[in-house]
């Protein structure tokens, strides 16, 4: 490689071939080198052959580093194991030739003119042509048609893969009965794992999410502080988890096997590790890892939470015997800390008009933790709505000068009354009526 490079760089002053210094430079050249035929004469062939020969195949030697790396991809979009992502991933397929469709004939189109009307062709010129009705019919149908046939495929996969919709069937072949039951999986998004909660097995498990083959799935999805995704791309969609919401995907796995599951939205240094392991497996194996989680020693209550709550990366595989029912409900509603009113009961307050001037100084500062971060970089230090207002042992409230504020000034004799006593009294005057 050296040598030819040494003859690229001696040689490189040599003229072009259609002038007449060229063969005085050549045979120069090949003096300097050394190059000589069998009869004695000044040999310039293998200097340029072998120049020649490397820059052939220098592209081929690029390009195989790239077709290695493509091997080494995992298409699973695009060959999934369950039925909802084999929908998507036919739409996609739909797409993608509708749109070949109008993108290949321009190609083509864009060669031919070129080449047609190249100048060395001297092709018809023709300075007042401006207007072909069969071109501008051409142009102009073809992808009208195409946006149509986009915007129904669209239109139905919109409607018939809406995440909030019961499956309607487990496979191309088989329709959901009533013996199909599904199961039902709490899904919370975590810093920086992934919490899922079998209810009707009274089981959870951190990073490992099993369900058998050929069983409709209802994942009901939240996150305890910050926006993920839950992604199975072998499974179906991305969907958001969100604090304080709950969203829902219905899916079905309908391969036995190992797949891959991860957060496809970026949320904060863990973000990398916060993938998990999803297993589609047999009823008898499902059941078998149920047993298996309930022999366990670990119980998920509200303290245990409390402290997986706090972030933590590349946890390993965890499994809990048994649960909190009312857990989940308690995590969308951000009431865990039983120091905080649940977002459920605030929305009741909203609903039947609120607390008014006096309950604006029940908030609670929030505490500089490790669950939650310092506190606010800029603006007022946050505050919640303490638990202790409205409560089911206690439906009226309490009078907001009661409540222990150290530092809050009082308030005014005014509002120096139960904060839910007029909404109390106004639900019972309408139940009366």
């Amino acid at each position: 490689m050296k040598l030819l490079a040494d003859k690229r760089y001696l040689c490189r002053d040599i003229p072009p071939r259609d002038m007449p210094s060229y063969v005085v430079a050549e045979e120069n050249c090949a003096m300097s080198l050394g190059w000589r035929n069998r009869s004695g004469g000044l040999d310039v062939r293998p200097v340029f052959s072998e120049v020649g020969t490397l820059s052939r195949f220098r592209l081929p030697f690029l390009g195989l580093p790239a077709l290695l790396l493509i091997g080494g991809c995992d298409p699973v979009v695009l060959a999934p194991a369950g039925d909802i992502a084999m929908q998507q991933r036919d739409i996609l397929l739909q797409s993608v030739v509708l749109m070949l469709l109008i993108i290949v004939p321009v190609m083509v189109a864009t060669v031919i003119f070129a080449w047609r009307y190249r100048k060395a062709r001297k092709a018809r010129y023709e300075p007042d042509w401006d207007h072909s009705m069969h071109l501008e019919l051409m142009i102009w149908s073809a992808p009208l048609l195409i946006i149509v046939c986009l915007g129904a495929i669209t239109w139905a996969g919109t409607h018939l893969l809406d995440p909030f919709r019961p499956l309607d069937r487990i496979s191309r072949h088989t329709r959901v009965t009533e013996e199909h039951k599904p199961l039902v999986v709490n899904v919370v998004a975590l810093d920086w794992k992934w919490l899922f909660i079998y209810p009707e097995y009274g089981v959870a498990s951190v990073n490992e999410l099993v369900a058998p083959v050929d069983r409709p799935i209802d994942f009901r999805i939240t996150s305890s502080a910050v926006m993920n995704s839950f992604y199975v791309p072998a499974l179906a969609g991305m969907i958001y988890a969100m604090p304080g919401m709950q969203t829902q995907l219905h899916a079905v796995i309908n391969k036995p096997g190992a797949y891959k599951g991860f957060s496809a939205n970026y949320s904060g240094a863990g973000f990398s590790g916060m993938r998990f392991a999803f297993h589609g497996t047999s009823d008898g194996d499902f059941d078998k890892w149920v047993d298996a989680a309930r022999q366990g020693s670990d119980t998920l209550d509200r303290a245990t939470y409390l402290d997986l709550e706090r972030p933590s990366e590349n946890v390993p595989v965890r499994h809990f015997s048994s649960v909190d029912p009312d857990l989940f409900e308690a995590i969308v509603n951000m009431c865990v800390d039983s120091s905080k009113m649940c977002m459920n009961d605030m929305m009741a307050i909203d609903a039947d008009g609120g607390l008014g001037i006096a309950g604006a100084r029940n908030t609670l500062p929030v505490s500089a933790d490790s669950r939650r971060g310092p506190g606010a970089v800029f603006g007022p230090q946050p505050s919640y709505v303490g638990s202790i207002i409205c409560t089911t042992d206690n439906p009226s409230g309490l009078v907001a000068s009661d409540l222990p504020r150290p530092g809050v000034p009082p308030i005014d004799a005014e509002f120096n009354r139960p904060l839910l006593q007029t909404s109390t009294a106004a639900s019972a005057d309408q139940s009366d009526s």
